[in-house]
């Protein structure tokens, strides 16, 4: 949410970049944290996110959402032969917030 603009940036100087958003609808490094340090008192973290996918669109730029990881090959293809640029959306369990841990094991750890 902090960085869109960078499409219509590549799109008006023909920078044909493909991104990859990964959505877990929060700032989940900060959670990951406050789950940690105050378990189960998370303040001002989940996000009401944007449609990524139309925004894109509206700068002109290739957009799909993924939500498997057979779309993902498929979709990362399609982006590759846009010939303008593109974004690829996937929406990820916001539990999950590093490869081997959740927060949910964060808060049970933190107890």
């Amino acid at each position: 949410m902090m960085n869109g603009q960078e499409l219509a940036t590549a799109k008006h100087y023909g920078a044909n970049i493909i991104v990859i958003v990964v959505n877990n609808s929060m700032f989940g490094t900060i959670p990951m944290h406050q789950e940690r340090e105050y378990p189960i008192r998370i303040v001002a973290t989940e996000l009401q996110n944007s449609d990524f996918v139309a925004l894109a669109e509206a700068y002109g730029a290739h957009a799909e959402y993924a939500t498997a990881i057979v779309q993902f090959a498929e979709a990362f293809q399609r982006a590759q032969a846009a010939s303008k640029p593109a974004l690829i959306e996937i929406h990820i369990n916001p539990d999950i917030i590093l490869p081997n841990t959740t927060i949910t094991a964060i808060r049970a750890a933190a107890k």
